[in-house]
């Protein structure tokens, strides 16, 4: 992958990692809570251990993107959350998110910018990259390849 290519895929590994981080943490556990996600999980139709485990993969998911760590496996798992929040929460609101109850144009740049991460790989500063003795980023899904 050429130079730039590897610092688009960081800075989008970075950007991606830290929204994911923001709302686990500042939306899911700080602002509302868990016990509170969970009731809104259930007020939607959803199941309400939905909501923790929703919270810990966003969490985790997002640790894991700003470090580099099995990136394209992440943003792949993350996916069904992204679409959940469109199909379950946001789509009857409508596109622009400043409608009441938010509308799904947010998750659905998310789940772009994810699919755009699958393509790209790791990129730089990436702690499983091959520099740092980590797999090679192609490894973990051989019919992709990064010229």
């Amino acid at each position: 992958m050429p130079i730039n290519s590897d610092l688009a895929a960081f800075l989008l590994r970075i950007s991606l990692g830290v929204m994911y981080l923001a709302h686990s943490i500042l939306l899911k556990l700080m602002t509302f809570g868990l016990a509170g996600t969970a009731i809104f999980f259930e007020g939607v139709g959803l199941p309400g251990w939905l909501a923790y485990t929703t919270f810990a993969a966003e969490a985790a998911g997002g640790v894991m993107l700003i470090l580099g760590v099995r990136v394209r496996w992440v943003v792949i798992a993350l996916i069904p959350a992204l679409l959940g929040a469109i199909i379950w929460v946001h789509a009857a609101n409508g596109w622009v998110f400043t409608a009441p109850n938010g509308g799904w144009e947010y998750p659905a740049f998310l789940l772009a910018a994810s699919v755009v991460q699958f393509l790209l790989g790791d990129g730089a500063y990436a702690l499983a990259s091959p520099a740092s003795g980590g797999r090679a980023r192609n490894d973990d899904f051989a019919p992709i390849r990064n010229n």
